[in-house]
């Protein structure tokens, strides 16, 4: 049986966020309760990352409280099973929190979200200002959304660790650097390469990135943005960019690429751009080094 395009959609998420979205749906479907949250923390502040209320806004994404004045600071401290408090009003828990006064007689419902490691990313919870009554299905859903988040953090994890490992930073003396781009690029993967790189250049104070995409298979107008991007804020900080191995099929698919470049550097191939900012490749100097 084909899937239909809204199960297809429905099936699958490309990131963490919008996993976060779709889990919340599908708990929203079992559970009738008014508020369903995602908050992330980082000990000391409660953020909430994705929030879904059925009639009252009692939680909103976005937003940021102290991690002491939150329920999923009790549901952090209760450990890895869910925390669930029928009536709010009348916890011992609850009755040190400020928030609590806003809740009334209503419930709570939290587990913690973990990395693999153990560390802990937030908490993933159920919130009403009406009493709820929580069945062992209830309980058994959360833990069970609870693994699959962990699950979506860490593929998360190991994807950006093999896109910034596509895309090597590679030091070729004191403040010069070579980037080569290499395969399909994707929107996806173009940002990644921006962050990874605006982290490194500043680790490394280079002076000069020799931008090598003679390697890029793909192209379109979206990543070639991306790439503009990355030279236009390499100028803002400082670093000056240098464009090697632009090839003719990149002009093809992004007409105003080349002429947006206007101002920059730009060589046919590493060699001729290396020569450019002062250097000489000598074949053979490993073997002559040292000797008369």
């Amino acid at each position: 049986m084909m899937l239909s395009e809204e199960n297809k959609r429905k099936s699958s998420f490309r990131d963490f966020d919008e996993a976060a979205e779709h889990i919340l749906e599908m708990i929203s479907k079992q559970m009738k309760i008014n508020t369903l949250f995602i908050a992330k923390n980082d000990g000391k502040t409660n953020e909430i990352i994705k929030s879904r209320n059925a009639e009252k806004e009692l939680v909103v994404a976005g937003t940021s409280l102290p991690l002491e004045n939150t329920f999923c600071s009790l549901s952090l401290n209760y450990g890895e099973e869910p925390l669930v408090i029928n009536d709010i009003s009348s916890s011992e828990l609850t009755e040190s929190l400020e928030i609590a006064a806003h809740f009334g007689n209503g419930s709570f419902i939290g587990i913690p979200v973990y990395f693999e490691n153990g560390d802990v990313y937030g908490t993933i919870c159920g919130l009403d200002n009406q009493p709820f009554e929580f069945l062992e299905e209830h309980l058994y859903t959360f833990e069970t959304m609870s693994s699959l988040l962990t699950y979506v953090l860490e593929l998360e994890k190991a994807n950006y660790q093999i896109q910034t490992l596509s895309s090597p930073l590679v030091p070729v003396t004191t403040g010069v650097a070579i980037l080569p781009v290499i395969g399909e690029i994707t929107a996806q993967r173009a940002q990644t390469i921006i962050d990874h790189i605006l982290i490194k250049t500043e680790e490394r104070n280079l002076e000069y990135l020799i931008i090598d995409v003679s390697g890029v298979s793909q192209i379109n107008t979206a990543v070639g943005e991306y790439l503009l991007k990355l030279v236009g804020i390499l100028k803002v900080i400082g670093v000056t960019p240098v464009i090697t191995g632009i090839q003719p099929f990149m002009a093809l698919k992004v007409p105003h690429f080349a002429a947006s470049l206007k101002g920059i550097l730009i060589e046919a191939n590493l060699e001729t751009a290396l020569k450019q900012l002062g250097f000489v490749l000598m074949q053979g100097c490993s073997k002559n080094s040292g000797r008369p």
